[in-house]
């Protein structure tokens, strides 16, 4: 029996700390028994909880009001207050003096008139009663009743109704079912009439809700409720808000009754009184309710999860993640719950729905609740009890939790609810309370050992399911209410108002003597009485059904069919029955299929199988073989092992073994190390625990002493086998039971048996662990790099740590180990410490005593030492054996000049993000990852080596990329290889698409990965930049020795470059000499102004200039002349002379007649460092004005012309952007300047004359017209490119008074986008405005896809020059009065926003790592959010609106950022753009050269070519430029002569450094270094080329490579691209690559050995078919499948060199082929076509134009190249002309050899003046009277040609000086033409002869 309740209270208000405050506190007036139980003392603090908003006065009576709070002793034991609470008048004494003000905060209601009396106050009383006993019912009763006999003063005595409470005993819960009803259920009464009955529970485990869990879903609904019980099982902080007390209390209860069976072991307290709201800022989870009143209070605290009662939210803090339950169980038990709620919503939706179905008492509904979490629970925990590791039995069971088995056999191990749930203080509890094998049962280990197959069956059956919750509903609710009957209650409640009436008294004192008395008469009875034993029914927990049913559900992730399995056994008999080259032929498959966790089990028991069989000593190649596939099962396992793959390889890593030497064994363990799990403490844990119950379980099963004699064999093998089945926790149940029975002798041995087994394992485990501890080489300290975990457990980090790390963690491990060799006690310090923690933590857990415990400490650093010694010499005698066959080393094939400077080192080439290599989704083979070395040379990091799949056959895989082209180097950590373990790897990223993700291998130590490292350094960014590869080709590279110099070939060259540069210097003045090279601002200055100090300083060489180097005269002094010439030849003037811009003699010589001029101002490059030394300007503009106008632009980069427009005449300008004091200041000046002019003043004007000059230079606006109307519709309107259909709108404000607007609906705006759309951040390329509109009746409406219309958008009467520039800068400028110059100021990108950009673009294109998901969406998303395409947008609509303008008649000045990037991208596209000359292969050269090379683009700076550079990062400024270049050649494929090759050639070679093309800063820098004009000069050398355009220029003789065969231009065709990103292509020059010969982009390199033609088959068969399977990413398509016209052009060189013929040019082929379909055509009558490929495409875009037609017979290739849309042809004509083209085309491919050679034969030669003789292999040609002659006979490329049409006479000739000396002199002759005299000489007279005969009868011939 138990105390009903242990203490009754009676608590008054009384005055608080501060008098006067109208806030009292509480005061205990009484309680009872005054003297505390000994089993339960008085709790602290009640007064506090009695009031729990505070103690106050109030104005009026309220009602009496009761609820129940709950209070935590120090024990965890819970104490129920029930406290009833009702007000009385305040008695005067006892009122404080207090203002109605004060009154007004204290009772929050002011009084009722200021004037009367102060109104009567009351104050609180509280009646308490403590209990440790849940009876909310019978406390509210109970204390009901004592206010009633108060309040009714009815005649019954308090204390006797107080001294019966207190003496109450009720049932013990819990025993069996109780025989009659007095023993479970308890009638009481207290003495004033009344009756009550107590149940109790049947089973005191399960909790009693009454109604509060169904209150808790109708307050807060599903969803909440949920979200609630997930936070308080992952242990989060919740709270409840409520403004009633008791709903409070019910919400915890009910919250707490939901976790059943887990007990909430934190905080809880259901009501928290005011003056502890502190405790909400506890760090520890709890369950707490606070009132309303306090919410303010509640809202600072950032990681509680707040759940509002009245309001029915939940509110969950940003930073606090839930973690849902795992599906299926959410939806299942969401769903269950919706039936139980709402039943009817099954019914709502039917046609005829069935009569209302009576729904359950609110009762039952809560109980329902609870069974549907009861089944979740059980659906949770399923086959929990098989994963107890019953440690100890005896004296009281030590039970533990296998948590990675139980998730490994669940297949939840990535669930984050049940690991936060299983790591949780609750579930602790629960393994401790209901992990015991022998107790008292309750319904849900009924539930989760035998319903579990009901359950699964019920899943998908909403009605059986609802059944199984309405059967537990009636158990739960019978466990609460075992006596429904009985339950009737007779107490006296007070009258309707009572609380109102004036009370004849206030509560009064009681006599405690009284209530004392009572209760000791109820005392001594009870002692009398014999003690109450709970009635137990213990018996063995039932363990349910096992886990191998619960995972055969889940399934394996690998599909392993009952084949790979068997490979798997098949393989390791191979291996132990010695067939190696059977196992071998396996062992990839054998591999692959040890993905999957079903192969990996097998192979385990397979080799339990061989070790039982004694066969674990394996020779080295079965020890090998072995060990790789331990390390392949290892490979997959997580730190957890939750397969127990690790654990069931324990035992065998330390069973095979190999013998090294007599009395040297090496064990597998030594070569099993490298992996995570062996560093974790909770896999050795879980280890341990289940060792020690296995050894506990026999310890129980061993046969008792053989007392009885030798028994019956047959029974004792039943026996046997019965003891088999019996789980350890039956076994332990078993004992327990039998426990209490033995004698105390018997217990302590079996207390002490069980105490040495877990000692012995203990030490069994220390010496296991030292095993995979401790590396085979001890001396490396190796184990602490790659286990981080075992220095530092606290943290568990399981990274690789760096070397240098890896130091300073071994200096500061102590060592108190107290070993003598420093080196091993780093490795031996770490693992003594972390097997002595593991010692620890298992034998304190399991019971071991200490002294033990001191035994095992003392015996670690033995064992450790001990193993020590035995692995050096293991480690010794391994080092002796041969090695393992590495496959050679495959060296690559370098260039000429390109030198080895660290040779071939091992690495493995592993996978990255590319797919198509690792032979991922798409198929294809893995190639990767590939075994063999990297090499590193003066020019490239080269890869070179072989898959390790041997499937994919000896395929070569290559990788490589410049090393000046590497952005990023990373150190990575790589896991252990399947193959071999490997160190540290090394992650290289390319600027030219390509990654590098190698692993070195272990025979590569560190220090040679760090030379590797530091070379690759050096070569990348060298002090200067004559140290790249462009200038160290050929000379020996020795790391730290200068290049050597070249011998100088053209002394004068590089005289007169130092000569130039002195000029230069002496003219600048005194602040540059110091310098030696250009240094502008830093980027971090470019926005800003230059510091006024600094220009003065810049602005004052203008006045040391001599004037002679500023005017320019007619006669220039002999000194620059030279320099002159040089200049002149120089690409810039060349295009200036074809655009008609003029000569410099022209411009010297001032022809009026020309607007512009060539200007040699900057020839020694003293106004602008950075532009060319000829430049452009207006005829009108003075030579001495152009310095003062320089200082206005940044960087001195003043406006000057580039380029003209041939029909409209208009003039592309560009400069750099404007200093504060330029045009923008002239711009903003409202008034006329003043006339005291400060020197800016003066530039400015300049400044503004000089584009006056611009604009009166156009012929169009000589007479500048005022009023005119110009460029507007760029508004942002129109601009919106990614709006949906914005609207345009145009005004014209032709006649401002009717401002007329037009709107059109168009698909987009007129230009497509240069605002920014919403959806880029940061700042955009946009054009915002201008501030005048364009003519409405000329905008005809845009074309789809963004394009811009014809060009009559614009009205004739424009501005006549608009500057393009920032937006920044341009901000508040007045416009030009006259409007003949407009400002368009746009955003622009900066050039860090490229890099960023760049940088994701590589990620996205070539992915560091394999991602998770490999899908296209996500390949598209990372390539969206690099932004690179909308930049290429935003570059080529601007270019396009530049097009546009200059199409329409007006000049555009480009002056964006400092003039040298995006001014010279846009600039650059606009001629492109505008001129086919251009498009050309000579015409793009010329662009590069003139407007990146010459007007100084940073090459060097933005490639960060140097050692300076480095900080400042890669900057793809050129490939943008080229990229938008290839967005414009797909478009229109027809208009470039040169192909996407060339572009991928030139974006490739930019950033190589190769050549020296694309080095260095500007000209000046050039000059300075003699880069500029040696070019001419070692032309003729037999050097590699220096420069990128000469070695174009000879390939492009050899082979078509740069060719476009589509090339058909229209002279006039201005091209207008479409811009918009829908419209753009990803180059693949980004993602391409060919594993097989790595980038193309080396020719030398990249052409292997031609294919075997099909008739030269070596075993003389019949020719296969041609067809050639393509592996992606490995093969080259181009050349594995040439087009047609390649394909024709070889064939037709290999049939003339069969022939013995040399083949002539293809280019020379190429060019007749054209002619003759031309002449052809013309002979048809057909009207001249324009070009060779036509194709009947729109005109706009015109694409590729070869096409099959089928013949008459069978089916023939018809290039007919010549389309013409042929409008009236019928399909029979068109076969005609094609059989005439085609028959055409052969006849000019088969010429006779007779013709084309009519004799040949070796002559000598004598050259031009001051030649020699040499012998060359002349051929005579009658067909086109020539006489050719070649080096030799084979050579294809001729040297010369003499015309016989220019032959005067052949007559014989007399030997001169060098003639060679053998020959008769008779063999002389010479022939003359009108040009010169050419002498021959002949082998001897007869062949000389023969020569003058043949030529003779050429000529008479013609």
């Amino acid at each position: 029996m138990a105390r009903l309740a242990d203490y009754f209270v009676l608590v008054a208000f009384g005055p608080g700390p501060r008098a006067g405050s109208g806030e009292g506190q509480g005061q205990i007036l009484q309680r009872f028994p005054e003297k505390d139980w000994e089993d339960n003392p008085f709790p602290q603090g009640i007064e506090l909880f009695c009031q729990p908003s505070g103690w106050q006065l109030c104005p009026e009576r309220n009602p009496p009001t009761f609820f129940i709070a709950v209070l935590t002793d120090i024990n965890s034991e819970r104490h129920y207050c029930a406290c009833l609470t009702f007000w009385e008048p305040v008695e005067p004494s006892q009122a404080p003096a207090c203002t109605g003000e004060e009154e007004e905060e204290a009772g929050e209601r002011p009084s009722p008139s200021a004037l009367g009396p102060p109104s009567q106050l009351f104050a609180p009383k509280t009646l308490v009663l403590v209990s440790r006993l849940d009876h909310a019912e019978v406390f509210r009763n109970s204390l009901g009743l004592i206010y009633t006999v108060h309040v009714e003063g009815l005649s019954v005595s308090l204390e006797n109704v107080i001294g019966n409470l207190l003496t109450c005993t009720i049932p013990i819960t819990g025993g069996s079912q109780p025989d009659s009803m007095e023993e479970g259920a308890r009638t009481i009464s207290l003495g004033a009439g009344d009756r009550q009955v107590i149940q109790t529970p049947l089973t005191d485990s399960l909790p009693v809700s009454c109604c509060s869990v169904a209150l808790l879903f109708r307050q807060l609904g599903i969803t909440n409720v949920l979200a609630l019980f997930c936070a308080a099982l992952t242990e989060h902080k919740i709270l409840f808000l409520s403004r009633s007390y008791q709903r409070l209390t019910d919400a915890c209860r009910g919250l707490l009754a939901l976790l059943f069976p887990l007990r909430y072991s934190f905080t809880y307290v259901p009501i928290l009184p005011a003056q502890l709201l502190e405790v909400l800022s506890t760090p520890t989870p709890f369950i707490i309710g606070v009132n309303s009143l306090f919410q303010a209070e509640t809202q600072e605290l950032l990681d509680v999860i707040i759940a509002d009662l009245d309001g029915g939210t939940v509110t969950v803090p940003e930073c606090v993640h839930i973690p849902p339950l795992p599906e299926p169980l959410h939806s299942q038990t969401h769903s269950a719950l919706c039936m139980v709620l709402d039943p009817e919503l099954e019914l709502a939706d039917l046609a005829f729905p069935p009569p209302a179905t009576s729904t359950s008492s609110l009762k039952m509904q809560d109980k329902e609740l609870r069974a549907v979490f009861l089944r979740l629970f059980a659906q949770l925990l399923q086959g929990y009890r098989w994963c107890l590791h019953i440690v100890r039995i005896h004296p009281e069971p030590v039970i533990r939790f296998h948590k990675a088995a139980f998730l490994g056999q669940r297949g939840l191990v990535e669930d984050d609810f049940l690991l936060k749930v299983l790591e949780g203080m609750a579930f602790a509890g629960f393994v401790s309370e209901r992990g015991v094998p022998y107790r008292t049962t309750d319904l849900f280990d009924e539930l989760v050992a035998n319903e579990v197959k009901r359950m699964r069956a019920d899943e998908n059956q909403p009605h059986r399911i609802l059944r199984h919750v309405k059967e537990l509903a009636e158990q739960l609710y019978k466990n609460e209410n075992p006596y429904p009957a009985v339950t009737m209650h007779k107490v006296q409640r007070p009258g309707e108002g009572s609380h109102l009436r004036r009370a004849p008294r206030p509560f009064p004192r009681l006599d405690e003597s009284t209530v004392q008395w009572i209760i000791d008469q109820a005392t001594a009875k009870l002692q009398g009485a014999p003690p109450a034993v709970r009635a137990e029914k213990k018996a063995t927990v039932p363990s349910g059904p096992p886990m191998a049913a619960i995972v055969e559900r889940n399934g394996a992730v690998h599909a392993n069919s009952a084949r790979r399995l068997e490979v798997v056994r098949n393989c390791i008999s191979y291996v132990f029955e010695g067939k190696m080259l059977e196992a071998k032929k396996l062992l990839p498959a054998v591999l692959r299929a040890l993905k999957g966790r079903a192969a990996r089990r097998c192979l385990t028991r397979e080799l339990h199988l061989h070790v039982q069989q004694n066969r674990a000593v394996l020779d080295h190649q079965q020890f090998d073989f072995v060990v790789r596939m331990m390390n392949c099962c290892l490979q997959d396992c997580t730190a957890m092992d939750e397969h127990g793959i690790a654990a069931a390889l324990l035992p065998l890593v330390t069973a095979f073994c190999r013998k090294l030497s007599p009395g040297v064994t090496q064990f597998a363990y030594s070569c099993v190390q490298e992996h995570v799990v062996w560093s974790t403490p909770q896999f050795w844990e879980a280890m341990f625990y289940g060792d020690v119950q296995t050894h506990i379980r026999a310890l129980y099963l061993e046969p008792t002493e053989e007392e009885d004699g030798p028994s019956a064999k047959g029974e004792d093998e039943e026996d046997e086998e019965q003891e088999e089945e019996r789980s350890a926790l039956d076994v332990a149940s078993e004992q327990r039971r039998l426990w209490p029975t033995l004698g105390r002798d018997k217990q302590q041995e079996l207390v002490q048996k069980e105490e040495s087994t877990v000692f012995s394992q203990a030490i069994h485990y220390a010496n296991r662990m030292s095993y995979l501890l401790l590396p085979l080489d001890s001396s490396k300290s190796r184990l602490l790099r790659e286990r981080a975990g075992l220095g530092d457990l606290e943290s568990m980090s399981n990274s690789v740590v760096t070397n240098s790390m890896a130091g300073s963690m071994a200096e500061s491990y102590d060592t108190e180990s107290g070993f003598e060799d420093a080196e091993t006690s780093d490795v031996a310090g770490a693992v003594v410490r972390f097997i002595n923690r593991f010692v620890d933590k298992v034998c304190t857990e399991s019971g071991v005593t200490s002294e033990h415990l001191k035994g095992l400490h003392v015996m670690v650093p033995d064992i450790v030492q001990m193993h020590i010694e035995t692995l050096e010499a293991v480690h010794r005698e391994s080092k002796r054996l041969p090695p393992i066959q590495k496959p050679k080393l495959l060296r690559p094939s370098l260039l000429p000049g390109e030198e080895c400077v660290l040779d071939g080192l091992r690495v493995y080439l592993l996978p990255d993000g590319r797919e198509e290599g690792s032979g991922g989704s798409l198929g294809g083979p893995a190639l990767l990852p590939a075994e063999g070395a990297v090499f590193l040379t003066t020019y490239r990091v080269i890869f070179t080596g072989m898959p390790t799949d041997p499937l994919v056959g000896e395929q070569v895989v290559v990788r490589s990329f410049p090393v000046a082209s590497l952005t990023k180097e990373k150190r990575i950590s790589v896991q252990a290889h399947v193959d071999q373990f490997l160190q540290d790897g090394l992650q290289l990223r390319s600027c030219t698409f390509q990654l590098l993700k190698m692993a070195f291998d272990e025979e590569v130590g560190s220090e040679s990965a760090e030379v590797f490292r530091k070379h690759l350094h050096k070569l990348r960014y060298p002090a200067d930049i004559k140290g790249t590869f462009a200038f160290t080709a050929g000379s020996i590279h020795t790391a730290g020795r200068q290049p050597r110099t070249t011998k100088e070939k053209s002394p004068s060259l590089r005289t007169l470059s130092r000569n130039l540069v002195k000029n230069a210097k002496k003219t600048i003045g005194r602040q540059y000499v110091t310098r030696k090279k250009y240094n502008p601002p830093s980027w971090e200055q470019r926005g800003q102004p230059v510091p006024p100090d600094d220009q003065e300083d810049e602005i004052s060489v203008s006045e040391e200039l001599e004037p002679s180097t500023l005017t320019p005269t007619s006669a220039l002094k002999p000194s620059d002349r030279l320099t002159m010439n040089s200049l002149v030849e120089r690409a810039c003037c060349r295009d200036y002379q074809r655009l008609g811009l003029g000569t410099l003699s022209s411009s010297l010589s001032r022809a009026k007649s020309e607007p512009f001029r060539v200007t040699p101002v900057n020839r020694m490059y003293a106004i602008c460092r950075s532009y060319p030394g000829l430049l452009i300007v207006p005829q009108t503009i003075q030579d001495n004005t152009l310095q003062r106008i320089s200082r206005c632009y940044r960087q001195n980069r003043f406006p000057v012309v580039c380029w003209r427009s041939s029909r409209s005449k208009a003039v592309l300008l560009r400069s750099g952007g404007l200093h504060g004091k330029g045009v923008v200041g002239l711009f903003k000046a409202q008034n006329a300047p003043s006339p005291g002019q400060s020197q800016a003043d003066s530039s400015s004007l300049e400044q503004e004359k000089y584009l006056q000059a611009v604009v009166s230079a156009m012929p169009r606006y000589a007479d500048a017209a005022s009023g005119r109307n110009t460029l507007s519709g760029f508004t942002s309107m129109h601009m919106a490119s990614h709006a949906p259909s914005p609207r345009a709108r145009v005004t014209t404000l032709s006649n401002p008074t009717t401002a007329s607007v037009t709107r059109r609906t168009a698909p987009r705006g007129k230009w497509g986008s240069i605002r920014a759309s919403g959806r880029s951040s940061g700042p955009s390329l946009g054009v915002d405005v201008g501030s005048r509109l364009a003519g409405k009746d000329l905008l005809v409406p845009p074309q789809p896809n963004g394009a811009p219309s014809e060009p009559g958008f614009l009205r004739p009467q424009r501005a006549a020059l608009y500057i393009i520039g920032d937006k920044a800068q341009l901000k508040g400028v007045r416009p030009d009065p006259l409007q003949q110059w407009e400002l368009v100021p746009i955003e622009v990108f900066e050039v860090r926003q490229v890099k960023a950009s760049f940088k994701k673009l590589l990620k996205a294109c070539v992915p560091g790592c394999p991602a998770g998901e490999q899908s296209p969406a996500s390949y598209l998303r990372s390539l969206e959010e690099s932004e690179w395409l909308i930049q290429i947008h935003k570059l080529l609509q601007v270019s396009v609106l530049v097009v546009e303008l200059l199409d329409s008649g007006s000049s555009v000045l480009v002056s964006l950022e400092d003039g040298w990037d995006i001014t010279t991208q846009v600039v650059s596209l606009v001629q492109l753009l505008s001129d086919p000359y251009y498009r050309t292969l000579e015409g793009f050269r010329l662009l590069v050269e003139k407007e990146w090379l010459s007007f100084g683009h940073r090459f060097t700076h933005r490639g960060a070519h140097t050692l300076a550079g480095q900080s400042s990062g890669f900057a793809p400024i050129f490939l943008q430029f080229l990229d938008c270049v290839h967005q414009v050649h797909l478009q229109f494929p027809m208009e470039f002569e040169f192909s996407q090759f060339y572009l991928k050639f030139l974006s490739y070679h930019h950033v190589s450094h190769r050549f020296r093309t694309f080095l260095l800063d500007s000209d000046y820098e050039r000059i300075e270094l003699g880069l500029l004009y040696d070019e001419k000069g070692e032309r003729k050398s037999q050097q590699a080329c220096k420069s990128v355009w000469e070695y174009v220029e000879r390939l492009s003789k050899k082979t078509p490579v740069f060719y476009n065969y589509m090339y058909a231009p229209e002279d006039t065709e201005v091209l207008r691209p479409y811009s918009n990103v829908s419209n753009l292509k990803v180059w693949d020059f980004y993602t391409r690559e060919t594993l097989a010969e790595g980038p193309p982009y080396d020719w030398e390199l990249a052409q292997g050995p031609p294919e075997p033609p099909e008739e030269e088959r070596p075993d003389g068969g019949a020719p296969q078919s041609r067809r050639r399977v393509i592996w992606p990413c490995y093969d080259s398509r181009l050349r594995a499948q040439p087009d047609a016209i390649s394909r024709l052009l070889e064939e037709l060189q290999r049939l003339e060199t069969e022939l013995g013929r040399p083949s002539e040019r293809w280019k020379d082929t190429w060019d007749r082929v054209k002619a003759a379909q031309r002449s052809e055509a013309r002979q048809d009558g057909r009207s001249t076509p324009s070009s060779l490929l036509m194709s009947s495409v729109s005109h706009h875009r015109r694409s590729l134009g070869v096409y099959l037609q089928e013949g008459p017979v069978g089916s023939t290739l018809s290039l007919s190249l010549d389309s013409d849309q042929s409008s009236g042809s019928t399909p029979s004509s068109g076969r005609q002309a094609a059989r005439r083209s085609t028959s055409t085309l052969y006849s000019q491919f088969q010429t006779a050899e007779s013709e084309n050679r009519s004799y040949e034969g070796t002559l000598y030669k004598k050259g031009a003046f001051m030649k020699p003789w040499k012998a060359r292999w002349f051929v005579l040609d009658k067909t086109k009277h020539q006489l050719r002659y070649y080096d030799h006979r084979v050579d294809t490329d001729c040297k010369g040609v003499i015309d016989l049409a220019e032959v005067e006479s052949v007559t014989p000739g007399t030997p001169t000086m060098g003639a060679p000396k053998t020959v008769d002199e008779k063999a002389f002759f010479d022939v003359k033409t009108t040009r010169r005299v050419y002498n021959f000489c002949a082998q001897d007279v007869h062949l000389a002869q023969q020569w003058v005969d043949r030529l003779q009868s050429c000529l008479s011939d013609a």
